[in-house]
């Protein structure tokens, strides 16, 4: 059941007339693109309808009409703070109907690549969900602060800071740098946990949040899974699904981690999810730094004789590979005949791509199962009964992300 926030003028059986007000698209807090037609008695919702669609741009239409290698540099499009889980998504898929085996360390690569991605995406969530609330004391320059650094590390990698296009057909763009490892390993052991424990000092305690997060917007578990509500969202209402764990990828299945679980179900059990996972992913980076194939790239260089040579060697040269076909697919790559779905645990949910290629240089179809657009729907849902005001922290609780709902 919700939780509803009524007047005292509702409680005495007052009657008063209905108003209709858009919030959005141009509302800040709905990020620019939503627009939320708002039926309101008084303060209270009784009514809420997104409309969608003012960000379309056709992502879907634009991989058919592009080569597989060119539609590459387009995928870090569809969530713009998830560019690494959009490429490996779109990457997996293209690499099962050509039956292209990666290289071990390049798995790897990717998974912490996309550990940081996920730490930067919660970041600029925490921080604007912070701002949302009215939390006007500068938080976000704590967020913003550290999701610098990581961008910095990514940009060292990439060459980009958002739009990455580092994950690629058979591989990843490059090697690491020299001594990036090492480096990052310092930061996010080091540095980064006292942070975090900086954020909850300032949030997770404060009487102020408390009362704008607490029994708001209370998701069932019921209905996120008749939603299809995925991701964080889903897992504060008591559903344990994380494909990390749920269906491993990559070389997610070689690491130890837990998945945040909680059944409260409320604005703050969805905060609560996000911090704990960004302490989760800083303990998978360090994993995966650890038993990266070959370790820092300065040690490749120096072992990998000794490491892929002998009656036992350590690793197949090929496992070595960073770059293996990721540097080499031509442009006029074909693929072919197949069908493939592959999906991956982003920052907001499950983001699979359904891929249908006929065995030409371009895909005969690409469908895009973007989180957002169903962590969305149950809005109306989440925001009936409660007064204006919780609109913002409601919607903001869910992380969503316009782009990865227009498509």
């Amino acid at each position: 059941m919700s939780i509803v926030r009524d007047t005292e003028q509702a409680e005495k059986g007052f009657k008063t007339d209905e108003m209709v007000i858009n919030m959005g698209p141009q509302h800040p807090s709905t990020h620019g693109v939503l627009r939320l037609v708002l039926n309101l008695d008084g303060e209270i919702v009784r009514k809420c309808e997104p409309v969608i669609g003012y960000l379309h741009r056709g992502m879907e239409w634009l991989g058919q009409n592009r080569t597989y290698v060119q539609y590459q540099a387009l995928v870090d499009r569809v969530d713009y703070l998830a560019g690494m889980s959009d490429s490996h998504a779109y990457i997996m898929a293209v690499e099962k109907i050509a039956g292209i085996t990666v290289p071990l360390r390049a798995e790897y690569i990717r998974a912490l690549c996309s550990e940081l991605n996920r730490i930067i995406s919660h970041l600029l969530w925490l921080g604007i969900f912070m701002l949302d609330l009215g939390a006007m004391f500068g938080f976000p320059f704590y967020t913003f602060r550290d999701r610098e650094t990581i961008l910095g590390f990514l940009e060292e990698v990439s060459g980009q800071r958002m739009m990455f296009n580092y994950i690629r057909i058979g591989g990843v763009f490059k090697d690491l740098p020299k001594g990036w490892t090492r480096k990052v390993k310092k930061w996010i052991t080091t540095e980064f946990p006292k942070y975090v424990d900086e954020y909850e000092s300032l949030a997770t305690r404060n009487p102020i949040f408390l009362v704008r997060t607490q029994g708001v917007g209370y998701l069932s578990p019921e209905l996120a899974i008749d939603r299809g509500v995925t991701g964080p969202s889903l897992r504060a209402s008591g559903i344990n699904i994380d494909l990390r764990k749920y269906k491993p990828y990559s070389v997610y299945d070689k690491l130890d981690f837990e998945v945040p679980v909680s059944t409260v179900s409320d604005t703050n059990a969805r905060y609560k999810c996000r911090i704990q996972e960004m302490r989760e992913s800083a303990k998978l980076i360090t994993q995966i730094i650890d038993k990266l194939p070959g370790g820092d790239t300065e040690d490749l260089e120096k072992n990998k004789a000794q490491l892929t040579s002998g009656t036992n060697p350590v690793y197949k040269a090929e496992d070595l590979m960073t770059i293996a076909k990721g540097k080499n697919v031509p442009m006029g790559f074909k693929c072919g005949p197949g069908e493939a779905y592959t999906a991956v645990e982003s920052p907001r949910g499950q983001l699979g791509v359904h891929l249908i290629a006929d065995g030409t240089s371009v895909p005969y179809r690409i469908k895009w199962r973007s989180p957002s657009f169903n962590n969305v729907s149950v809005l109306p849902d989440l925001i009936k009964g409660h007064p204006v005001a919780d609109v913002v922290a409601i919607f903001s609780s869910l992380d969503v992300i316009l782009p990865d709902v227009d498509r």
